[in-house]
């Protein structure tokens, strides 16, 4: 490992730094997004239900567990945007 400071590598550092200020973000937009996509139609198929909820309680379980920034915020950029895609598809159709 080199000691070169990437951007990647001080964003984590800054994520680590101020944990409980972005878990109040994170869970106030991962909760958000699950419950209208939930809301707008995923409720009505098991599989859209499951892929909604499996990413959002694995995002809100890391936050709670304190597990690593790098992992939460991989758990929350998933859910966030399959929330999105959802929410979406159920505005249009």
């Amino acid at each position: 490992m080199s000691n070169i400071d990437t951007p990647k590598s001080g964003f984590l550092a800054a994520s680590e730094f101020n944990r409980f200020g972005l878990i109040f973000v994170i869970l106030t937009i991962v909760g958000c997004l699950g419950g209208a996509a939930v809301g707008l139609g995923a409720i009505a198929s098991t599989f859209t239900l499951t892929l909604v909820i499996v990413p959002t309680m694995a995002t809100l379980s890391l936050l709670l567990a304190v597990a690593p920034m790098k992992w939460i915020w991989a758990a929350a950029i998933t859910s966030v945007a399959i929330d999105l895609l959802l929410i979406a598809y159920f505005l249009i159709a």
